[in-house]
Order: structure tokens, then sequence, then C-alpha cells
């Protein structure tokens, strides 16, 4: 059984990989954490407090230590296709879709078992987000650019 915290992380991951969190990716958060049984517990606004912390020390590291932990979890097809569903549905929260997102989503892709055809029978329009892209699983290559000092929920 996935760890709870593991969506949350995974949806703060994803707003948070281009370096910028805007105000409605929270309220989605927010509202997806509410709506969501699998979230049930879970003090989101604490926990996100401490992941904005995190990445404001850790910086890319910490988005690479996400990784290595969705590496390490056993997740059932359920799971995975829920993590997924979340990604995705942050990545187009602000409504602006960033390369450095759906680069990431594709470092999240390439840490499931799921098939493409399970994902693409859930999200028939996200075969772009599906698409080979260079190093995906290669956690040394990043954009090492990106800024991530001061991030706030605000």
């Amino acid at each position: 059984m996935i760890n709870k915290d593991l969506y949350l992380k995974t949806m703060f991951c994803c707003i948070a990989c281009d370096g910028d969190i805007a105000p409605e990716e929270v309220n989605t958060i927010k509202v997806i954490a509410t709506q969501l049984p699998e979230m049930r517990g879970i003090e989101i606004e604490a926990m996100l407090n401490i992941y904005i912390s995190e990445i404001n020390k850790d910086g890319v590291l910490f988005l690479k230590k996400y990784l290595k932990e969705l590496s390490k979890e056993e997740l059932t097809e359920e799971e995975q296709l829920l993590l997924i569903a979340l990604s995705i549905k942050m990545i187009e929260a602000d409504s602006r879709i960033e390369y450095s997102e759906v680069k990431f989503f594709k470092k999240i892709r390439a840490r499931l078992s799921v098939s493409d055809e399970q994902i693409l029978e859930q999200h028939p329009n996200k075969e772009d987000f599906l698409l080979p892209d260079v190093n995906v699983t290669e956690d040394l290559i990043w954009n090492e650019n990106i800024k991530f000092t001061n991030i706030s929920l605000s």
C-alpha cells in the first residue's frame, strides 16, 4: 500500500519543478486533497510548508529524493494510475504547461510499470506527455539553473 504522503509529494513536486508555485496550483492541491479519500488524515497545509522549506533548502535535490522514493515504492496499477492523474492535473492547474513540468512528468512515468495504453485510456489527449525524451531516467542531468529560493504558498 502506498504511503499517503506520496500522493501529496507527487502533486507538490509537479507544481514546484518549474521553480514557481502559482496560487491556483496550491488551491488545486487543497481541493483534490479534500476530495480524495486516499489523502484523508494528511495535514495538507503543514506538509506543504515542510515541502516548501525542504525545496528552498535543497533545491533540485528535493526532486531527486522524491524520484528515488517513488522508485522504491511497490505500487498497484490503481495507485500508479492515480499518481499519473494527479501529476497531469497539477501540471495543468495553472493553465500553463512548461517543458520542465512535462519533462518531470516523464521522469515520474519512467518509474512506473503501467503501460502507455492504460494511461491513454484514462487521459486520451496526453500523447505528448508520453513521447520519448532524452535522459528521462538519468538523474544527473537536470536543469540546475532552476532556482527554488523563497518558494512560498502565496
